[in-house]
């Protein structure tokens, strides 16, 4: 595992990222087992939100580390301000409700690193800024994040809090895939992969702000389950919303010539997929969200692939020849 550190955080931050969408309610015993193998190959960070699984995910998180008594050596992500289907909910009041919500069923006094999931640009930055600075300031978050923000809106609210002396956003977490999407998965998201984005990446890259890259495998479109002479059919048993997002014949073709590399490298689509992202020049850190011991060492295993530019852009489709 490789390592990087975020200021506010006084832990590092692994690499590869787990994400805890995975957990079982219905199998505790099974969900541990992954948490603790994951830990044993050197995986001390975890991804999770207030809205995942209903919340259970931060149950069962936080019954783990209750249970292992390591929450001084584990970083938690979790994320909160959610949209629902019946409202707008990136507001004070709903920051401070999830916030506490999440405190409560991690189990833990403190979030490490606290993000805001999704961003309304109607609610002014002030707001949202002022009330993250007084829960910095009262020990219930280590550091903030912006999930799903835009460039200027994250400018935008780290001028206020430098002019005000509070703590702006240390990072952030858009999409970011070798695989561009063909349309949003989700409302209200934010992605930084394909030709579209060159611009903010550059930003990225310029700034160094940290990436937490959600759907880094695009949904299992890197998982060696799909194969790029599939781009003309059949694709029977693959997952639809996947297809939908990803599938693309400009996505296919990336597919092919990463089958290509990875044949070369041997080693597998998703390292390649994987080293694609890391190589950018960024701060990046993949959340992926290994269903076994195994996936998250093929994974971690990606952080000693190497990729040249001509490689990188020929993956990207920038150039027919590398």
């Amino acid at each position: 595992m490789k390592y990087g550190q975020i200021t506010g955080i006084d832990k590092p931050i692994a690499r590869i990222v787990q994400g805890t969408t995975m957990l079982d309610p219905g199998d505790i015993d099974a969900s541990f087992a992954l948490l603790d193998a994951i830990v044993e190959q050197g995986g001390t960070t975890f991804d999770t939100a207030q809205s995942y699984l209903d919340g259970n995910a931060e149950r069962i998180l936080g019954r783990w580390m209750a249970a292992r008594r390591n929450h001084d050596r584990v970083l938690v992500i979790t994320k909160g301000c959610h949209h629902t289907q019946d409202r707008q909910r990136v507001t004070p009041f709903d920051l401070t409700a999830d916030l506490h919500d999440s405190l409560a069923r991690l189990g833990v006094e403190r979030i490490d690193l606290y993000f805001l999931h999704r961003d309304n640009p109607d609610i002014p930055v002030e707001e949202l800024i002022g009330v993250l600075d007084a829960h910095i300031g009262a020990g219930k978050i280590g550091a903030i994040g912006a999930s799903n923000w835009s460039i200027e809106r994250i400018q935008e609210a780290n001028r206020y809090a430098r002019e005000q002396g509070m703590q702006p956003f240390v990072a952030s977490s858009p999409n970011f895939s070798l695989a561009d999407q063909v349309t949003a998965p989700w409302p209200s998201t934010v992605s930084i992969s394909g030709p579209r984005a060159a611009d903010a990446r550059a930003w990225y890259r310029t700034t160094r702000m940290p990436i937490f890259a959600w759907s880094s495998l695009a949904h299992g479109f890197w998982s060696g389950l799909v194969r790029s002479e599939m781009r003309d059919g059949p694709v029977d048993g693959l997952d639809p919303f996947m297809l939908e997002i990803y599938g693309s014949p400009e996505n296919f073709e990336r597919l092919c010539r990463a089958e290509i590399l990875a044949a070369e490298r041997e080693c597998s689509v998703a390292q390649i997929a994987l080293a694609f992202i890391l190589e950018q020049q960024c701060d990046v850190y993949a959340v992926s969200g290994s269903r076994s011991p195994g996936e998250f060492a093929e994974n971690v295993a990606a952080l000693d692939v190497t990729l040249s530019n001509a490689e990188l852009d020929w993956l990207d489709l920038l150039a027919n020849e590398r």
